[in-house]
């Protein structure tokens, strides 16, 4: 009897907790929110990774974060030393390193950053260097060692700006409160349409260009998508478009800005002597003629080929001081004079490209200071190079030029609106950019 008993009171126990459940799962099919209710607790239990405060891929509060610049004579293991990483660690990292970064590049002035276990050790967990702004190594010391290279998100910020010459190109700039390195990449665009030895004030750019941010701090100068360069009264104007072939910068016409020879054999100098057929020789005191262009710079600025070519000559001479001498087809050869050295490999025979560097400035042979002279041939008669229309490079093509004209239009519309001061002083020569 009272083992029937017994088996009633367990009946109505699994009958009881049967119902419960079926009672709770009805409840919840008709009421979602108690399922909502009870993610959002979930959700609230997990961080949101846009709220954290990661660096270099990892969670910075995590750690205690030092950080600095590599000083002078400083090597990797000087630094690891002192947050409690083993000369044995050190070598492991150093190997495992190898074939992603050499840590004997570590430089002078470069930022790091190690990140320090919280706890009783203190100890080093990862090392960060960074080789560049945009370019970091982080060297992770937790569990198995390993190395890795990451790179820095770039914000591309699109400026239009403009200014009137009244010094150089290098000072409008900076009295512009734009970057000096912008002179070089308009040098770069205009090396064979526009002397910038003979600029003048009253001179003026329009220029719609890119500058680079990393984590809002300015790294420098991007892309020039338009420029207009209006020396001497003349708008020169540049529109990069890419033919699908490669990106280059063409003037309003589709003619292509790139000629068979640069203005100059200098990036940045000053003309000091022109091409003439009577002038005062300052070594040999007599009057002479003068059948090339100095332009003087500090000893050692590179020297640039202005066109390709063959070298024909690489060598020193009483007058000419070490010289390289190069024909680029069978109207022109130029020649670069009192070289303080000529580059390793630039030798008779050897192919040049235009702008590969071919010596240095320095004041060999009859010169009373550092300066090349550059001398220029057409049809084996020495010519001023400055007054000669320089053959252009090739157009854009036939197939591609409905783009071009539709993409040149909008850029010159936005070149012509950005608004300049023209009132400036006029028709002083300057020295250099």
């Amino acid at each position: 009897m009272a083992k029937h008993k017994l088996a009633y009171i367990l009946l109505g126990i699994t009958v009881a907790v049967f119902a419960g459940l079926l009672l709770f799962c009805e409840n919840n099919s008709q009421n979602p929110q108690t399922l909502a209710q009870s993610s959002t607790v979930a959700d609230t239990l997990t961080p949101d990774s846009s709220e954290l405060n990661m660096e270099y891929g990892m969670i910075a509060d995590s750690f205690s974060v030092y950080k600095g610049k590599i000083e002078r004579n400083q090597f990797l293991a000087d630094i690891l030393l002192k947050y409690n990483v083993s000369y044995p660690e050190i070598d492991r990292l150093v190997k495992n390193a190898k074939d992603i970064f050499d840590v004997r590049d570590i430089r002078h002035g470069r930022d790091y950053a190690v990140y320090c276990k919280k706890d009783s050790t203190g100890k080093a967990a990862c090392f960060v260097y960074e080789p560049n702004p945009t370019e970091y190594v982080v060297f992770d010391l937790r569990d198995s060692i390993s190395v890795f290279k990451g790179q820095k998100e770039i914000e591309v910020r699109t400026k239009e700006a403009s200014g009137v010459i009244t010094s150089s190109l290098f000072e409008t700039l900076v009295d512009n409160d734009l970057s000096p390195a912008l002179a070089l990449e308009l040098s770069d665009i205009y090396a064979w349409t526009i002397d910038f030895y003979r600029i003048q004030k009253g001179d003026y750019f329009k220029v719609v260009f890119d500058e680079h941010y990393v984590d809002d701090e300015f790294i420098g100068v991007g892309k020039i998508h338009a420029a207009n360069f209006n020396h001497m009264g003349n708008p020169f104007y540049a529109f990069s478009f890419n033919d699908g072939d490669f990106e280059d910068y063409y003037d309003e016409n589709g003619e292509s800005l790139r000629k068979a020879f640069l203005k100059s054999p200098l990036k940045f100098g000053r003309l000091t002597s022109g091409y003439t057929k009577r002038r005062f020789h300052p070594v040999q005191k007599r009057w002479k003629a003068h059948l090339g262009t100095d332009y003087a710079a500090p000893r050692g600025t590179p020297i640039m080929s202005t066109g390709d070519g063959v070298v024909i000559a690489a060598q020193y001479s009483k007058y000419n001081g070490n010289y390289v001498k190069i024909r680029h087809n069978g109207t022109y050869t130029t020649q670069y004079l009192h070289m303080t050295k000529i580059k390793s490999g630039i030798r008779a025979g050897v192919k040049v490209k235009q702008s590969d560097i071919i010596g240095y400035v320095g004041s060999t042979g009859l010169a009373t200071g550092p300066h090349v002279c550059y001398r220029f041939w057409k049809n084996g008669s020495q010519v001023d190079h400055r007054r000669e229309k320089l053959p252009p490079s090739k157009p854009v093509k036939e197939d591609m030029r409905e783009e071009f004209e539709q993409e040149m239009h909008e850029q010159k519309q936005q070149l012509d609106s950005i608004p300049i001061d023209t009132d400036a002083v006029k028709g002083e020569k300057l020295a250099s950019i």
